[in-house]
């Protein structure tokens, strides 16, 4: 048996090269369980939110896991980098809410169009279009990429603890109460997660979640659910519902490209900034095996929506396993097989509350802020862009839009100061796209 157990561990060593990037197995194996804790509310979100266009709840759960399961498992098997993916947040509100409800297009209609965009996402990375999108973006704005990421995490903790709130009056943000159970149950979690990693706790980011939402029990927060182990639901109401007959519409040609657009530079960023934080960029500032990752997220969007869910992206929250150690696929593959327990174990880990695991993706966020250090403040044409990619990405609420803003103020500032050689044809590309996006 034990010598079972060294053989599987040697395979695992060597295949995911876990010497090399200076990691273990088990370090690897609790980043994985710590980035399932803090996206597995993907789970009941995105079903709650596609059920809003008409979909089965039930049917739309077990599609959203495994959507996870097969993207992730290409992800670190295939990319062997630790980023986890899964159908993502904002692709799912465009799908149910514009789509469907806006546009007033059935959810098979919206459906078809991530099929599509799936498939085109598989011959662009065939052709290296998103790896040279990677390369086209400058070096300042890269490290802001992340730096933005960072506080658009800690918002979104912030905002699932109710510590942050949106008001309907006329203030944009305001305080939540914080002595209210949820924000105060997310304070605790942040001190008790701070004190553990000011202590070098190993796994301090999951041990602070499963502590919190321990203590969330007595304060009537965390939910005990009446059963563990229960079978999935089936996805036969919503497998392969695709609807052809509006395919050379005006409509689907728009929320074609803007579900493409969304998508691709999601992606990217995401890449871009966790791998930035993760130290994986090459001193050429390229993501490593960046079209294999990229081809993972292809191949995921394009089976996930034949499941029956929109469309999947590379999660921000792949940054919590990050800064928990994971550095391989060895990482990615654990939290897949995380998820492959949520279908038969849905009740014991949707019990997890928002509030449990906001404290890790607030301190995550403050992880995500180092590469700052190395931004060069001292040129305003390298400067500006930085600050705007960083400021957009939370008040936005999106990564793209705030590449978007980084982006076309780097191209303007350097034209218009002389500096236009420094621009690669590539920017100047991505740049064009960004404008054309405004109008259309």
């Amino acid at each position: 048996m034990k010598s079972s157990v060294n053989s599987q561990q040697s395979f695992l060593e060597s295949y995911f090269k876990l010497n090399e990037n200076k990691t273990t197995v088990k370090t690897e194996i609790l980043a994985g369980i710590t980035t399932f804790m803090t996206m597995s509310y993907i789970l009941v979100v995105n079903p709650s939110i596609l059920s809003d266009a008409g979909m089965n709840f039930g049917s739309v759960f077990t599609a959203t896991a495994l959507a996870a399961i097969v993207s992730t498992l290409l992800m670190g098997l295939y990319a062997k980098l630790p980023f986890a993916q899964a159908p993502g947040m904002g692709l799912n509100a465009f799908f149910a809410y514009t789509m469907v409800i806006g546009m007033g297009h059935t959810w098979q209609f919206a459906l078809t169009t991530a099929f599509l965009e799936g498939i085109l996402f598989i011959i662009l990375t065939a052709f290296n279009v998103r790896e040279a999108i990677i390369g086209s973006i400058p070096d300042n704005v890269k490290k802001a990429i992340s730096v933005g990421i960072g506080l658009f995490i800690a918002f979104i903790g912030l905002e699932n603890a109710k510590i942050v709130l949106h008001p309907k009056s006329g203030t944009i943000l305001a305080l939540g109460n914080i002595l209210d159970p949820v924000p105060l149950l997310a304070i605790i979690g942040i001190v008790i997660t701070g004190i553990l990693l000011a202590r070098n706790i190993k796994g301090a980011l999951l041990i602070g979640i499963i502590v919190t939402t321990i203590i969330g029990i007595p304060m009537g927060i965390t939910k005990l659910p009446s059963a563990l182990v229960s079978a999935p639901p089936s996805i036969s109401p919503i497998f392969l519902k695709f609807e052809w007959n509006h395919i050379l519409s005006k409509d689907m040609f728009i929320a074609l490209f803007t579900l493409l657009f969304m998508d691709m530079f999601d992606t990217v960023g995401a890449l871009v900034g966790v791998s930035t934080k993760a130290g994986m960029i090459d001193e050429f500032g390229n993501v490593p095996r960046a079209k294999q990752a990229l081809l993972s997220d292809a191949i995921g969007t394009t089976l996930g929506s034949c499941f029956g869910t929109s469309t999947v992206c590379t999660f921000l929250e792949s940054a919590s396993g990050v800064a928990a150690g994971g550095k391989t696929g060895l990482t990615a593959v654990s939290t897949a097989v995380m998820f492959i327990l949520a279908l038969f174990l849905s009740p014991l880990f949707l019990m997890i509350p928002a509030a449990a695991t906001a404290p890790s993706l607030v301190l995550v966020g403050l992880f995500m802020m180092s590469p700052i250090k190395e931004i060069d403040f001292t040129d305003f044409t390298e400067a500006i862009p930085a600050f705007l990619t960083i400021i957009m990405m939370p008040l936005a609420y999106s990564i793209s839009d705030g590449l978007i803003f980084g982006i076309i103020s780097y191209v303007l500032l350097k034209v218009f100061t002389n500096k236009a050689k420094e621009v690669s044809v590539a920017t100047y590309i991505i740049a064009a796209l960004f404008i054309l996006k405004f109008f259309i």
